[in-house]
């Protein structure tokens, strides 16, 4: 595919140097900007709130919940996150 419309990333920082993790934000915020949908999977809180509008909240292998990235906290998503366990 050249020009997929929606984009899944697993952990895309795991392992990277920080400047490195600036410009994959860098490139996940541009294609989200150009319309593209970007599902990334990542256990990095602080990452998913910078770079993400919406975060779904996965616990026990169910669906705990949905936040908006801009009006959350950490300690809201971990309330989430320890729903089911």
């Amino acid at each position: 595919m050249t020009e997929p419309e929606v984009l899944l990333l697993d952990e895309p920082t795991r392992g990277i140097d920080v400047g490195a993790k600036y410009e994959i934000y860098q490139l996940i915020i541009d294609l989200a900007n150009k319309g593209k949908v970007v599902l990334v999977v990542s256990s990095e809180m602080p990452e998913l709130l910078g770079i993400c509008d919406r975060i779904l909240v996965m616990s026990g292998g169910r669906l705990a919940g949905e936040v908006d990235a801009k009006n959350t906290t950490q300690e809201e998503i971990m309330a989430l996150a320890a729903k089911y366990v």
